[in-house]
């Protein structure tokens, strides 16, 4: 009974340490990833990785914020 109990203290432990990212764009649109956007400083684009795993590139100048849930 310990056992599962650790093993289930464990994995909630884990499932709180990853983040989901919401960047909302000047159109209106709300996109999902669970990596936390970055700035390619060479192309001034936003990059990210979306639920599917491929990562994604949109302008800077198209984001309005990037919200952590």
């Amino acid at each position: 009974m310990k056992t599962w109990s650790l093993i289930l203290i464990c994995a909630l432990g884990l499932a709180g340490c990853s983040s989901e990212y919401l960047i909302a764009t000047t159109d209106g649109q709300l996109i999902a990833t669970d990596e936390k956007p970055e700035l390619d400083k060479d192309t001034g684009m936003i990059e990210f990785e979306d639920h599917e795993g491929r990562t994604q590139q949109i302008p800077q100048s198209q984001v309005k914020q990037i919200i952590e849930r």
